[in-house]
């Protein structure tokens, strides 16, 4: 037998949904180092597919941080203000993701079935991509998430916030 949801239930999950999101980013770039793995064995994906592949993993990442930048973060400093440091250490982690985004969707454009070594760099940037978004995300998780389910924001209540949307179009996934 469910138990029975309180009506509180949905405020306090906001940093578990965080969490999940993350979950799918890490998914999501995971089969995009796949497609660029099996375009640079002459496997499969075709450039303009690894293209809209990245461009739209890119895409959701960028919303995701722009969401968390201009929505979530302001409401926990002001509710929490032992967490500006924290917030501070995320943005700039932010703005680095945000560039080496920026060179992704440079070097994307480059990609051509008869050239493996633009595939390779691209390949490199995710390579370093993963490796930041990992730690980053496992450091936003242990220092926020507990905060962000104890928020109670009735404008997130009625509809997903842009950083906890898993789609293209900023709805979630489901």
């Amino acid at each position: 037998m469910e138990s029975p949801i309180e009506p509180d239930d949905r405020v306090r999950a906001f940093g578990n949904q965080l969490i999940g999101v993350h979950l799918w980013l890490r998914e999501e770039l995971a089969r995009l180092r796949e497609d660029v793995d099996s375009h640079l064995d002459g496997h499969s994906e075709r450039p303009r597919e690894l293209r809209a592949h990245c461009l739209t993993f890119c895409s959701a990442l960028s919303r995701h941080h722009e969401g968390e930048d201009e929505g979530a973060f302001p409401v926990l400093a002001e509710r929490f203000p032992e967490l500006r440091p924290v917030l501070d250490e995320l943005r700039h982690d932010h703005q680095v993701v945000a560039d080496i985004l920026r060179r992704l969707e440079e070097l994307i454009g480059g990609v051509d079935a008869a050239d493996p070594a633009e595939a390779g760099r691209v390949r490199a940037e995710l390579d370093g991509l993963s490796a930041l978004l990992e730690s980053h995300f496992v450091y936003e998780e242990k220092r926020i998430v507990e905060a962000l389910n104890g928020l109670d924001v009735p404008g997130w209540s009625g509809s997903v916030p842009p950083f906890l949307s898993t789609t293209a179009d900023g709805e979630p996934s489901g």
